[in-house]
């Protein structure tokens, strides 16, 4: 997977994660983006997508699909599919699910721990990885893997 463009944060607390959200949500390059979301347990990937979100317009509950693998959300500009491959272990089930048709549908898609299906996804616009370095800090880095994804972190410069 090719890295065309990449940026690097450090969020002091989840109030920085919160604004990073908002300002990723006014991009409009989002509405049919693949984001990864790479980090450990605790991380705070969950905490980044549910203030997105958030920030989309989403008012009622945002819980991980850490059991049910997906969860959707209706938005103004379409469909958000977050999904959790954390205890996704059989590759029958992306058939069987209809991830595929997800994937190829327009929509805004969401990976937590995407390396779990790894060869099913297509490639990311953007991959996110977080690391918790001291009490609510974090290090962020953002890979930007194709034009689209390029856009949406040159979009997040002038936000």
């Amino acid at each position: 997977m090719s890295i065309l463009e990449t940026r690097e944060y450090l969020w002091s607390d989840e109030a920085a994660c919160e604004a990073f959200a908002q300002r990723l949500s006014r991009q409009p390059a989002l509405f049919n983006a693949c984001i990864e979301l790479h980090g450990g347990l605790g991380a705070g990937k969950t905490t980044l997508v549910r203030h997105l979100l958030r920030a989309l317009g989403v008012s009622g509950r945002i819980k991980s699909p850490s059991y049910a693998v997906l969860e959707s959300y209706e938005l103004p500009q379409g469909i958000a599919s977050h999904f959790d491959f954390y205890r996704f272990s059989d590759p029958r089930e992306w058939e069987d699910a209809g991830f595929r048709e997800i994937f190829t549908s327009p929509g805004l898609k969401l990976c937590e721990w995407p390396e779990k299906a790894q060869g099913m996804l297509p490639e990311p616009e953007l991959s996110i990885f977080i690391e918790a370095v001291e009490d609510d800090a974090r290090r962020v880095r953002i890979e930007a893997h194709t034009v689209a994804g390029q856009a949406l972190l040159q979009g997040l410069d002038a936000a």
